[in-house]
């Protein structure tokens, strides 16, 4: 395909949806679209739209709750062995707050930040800290060299500018803290399988709230840019194995739940029988494949 560039950046246009190209950008290092919705309206997005039926949230997270709650360990867990300790942590974009409250059922100090005010007001009803907002540079000077973790979990794609959020997350924690990063696994090898053999539009370009596009290597690298050491690097469920295999889930909510269960199932039934840690060695495995769903690290300031 053709190369673009918009602004200072540019490079080869991997797609085109709507007004939008996505790009695998040569300035940036990893896959954006182009033109980048400005700040205002990003902040009219976030604050009006996006995550307004947390009802409906709330609902989902109860059905899943057994298996959230193994996620929420991993992540813990991880947190943890790395530190040596429970301390505090800080969760960019908390959503209704449930990682939040699963940390300070387990001995942790937390404190989240979300612009939604329905989600401050959910994460308020369960007796969470919670600050109503964008994490920027202004939140980041007050809070300077505070935490032992910070958490960001599906936002980082949604930001313009990940490169100074990143510089921003280095501020806020202490020396030897921890970041923890999880964005979608894009562009990965079963996504670009199912574009070529069957013909699968790229249902993962998700405009205009999905501004970049991650994988391993494009999220390690800006972090280490930024001056992180890498720690652990794992993967979720590959959810799209099951589109190879022909149940094809894409704008199919019902047969999508379903798909979900089967991954649930085969998590807990692991959990279990006691091989937990086998299933994270097996998303370790995947991760150096650049396979699931999902791109998991963990740095070191």
């Amino acid at each position: 395909m053709s190369e673009k560039q918009w602004q200072n950046h540019y490079g080869e246009v991997l797609d085109s949806v709507n007004d939008f190209d996505v790009i695998d950008c040569k300035i940036c290092g990893f896959k954006h679209i182009i033109p980048i919705p400005s700040p205002r309206e990003l902040q009219d997005m976030y604050k009006s739209k996006y995550y307004q039926n947390v009802e409906f949230f709330n609902e989902r997270f109860l059905e899943d709750k057994d298996w959230y709650d193994l996620v929420f360990k991993d992540r813990y867990d991880s947190f943890e062995k790395i530190l040596g300790y429970k301390g505090n942590i800080f969760d960019i974009g908390c959503g209704g707050g449930y990682f939040l409250l699963y940390g300070k059922n387990r001995g942790w100090s937390v404190l989240g930040v979300d612009p939604s005010i329905q989600s401050i007001n959910h994460c308020k009803s369960i007796g969470l800290d919670v600050i109503e907002g964008f994490f920027d540079e202004n939140l980041s000077k007050k809070l300077a060299s505070k935490f032992d973790v910070v958490y960001l979990s599906e936002v980082l794609e949604h930001v313009p500018d990940p490169a100074n959020t990143i510089a921003s997350i280095k501020k806020v924690l202490k020396q030897g803290g921890v970041v923890c990063i999880v964005v979608p696994n894009d562009y990965n090898p079963f996504q670009l399988a199912l574009k070529k053999a069957c013909n699968f539009s790229p249902w993962w370009v998700a405009l205009p709230h999905h501004i970049n596009y991650f994988d391993f290597n494009s999220l390690e690298k800006l972090l280490r840019e930024q001056g992180f050491d890498i720690v652990l690097k794992e993967t979720s469920f590959p959810i799209d194995i099951f589109l190879l295999m022909g149940d094809n889930y894409v704008g199919n909510d019902s047969l999508g739940r379903l798909c979900h269960t089967k991954r649930k199932n085969f998590e807990k039934n692991l959990q279990n029988a006691g091989f937990n840690n086998l299933k994270r060695d097996l998303y370790k495995s995947l991760a150096q494949l650049n396979i699931g769903r999902e791109v998991v690290i963990y740095a070191r300031k």
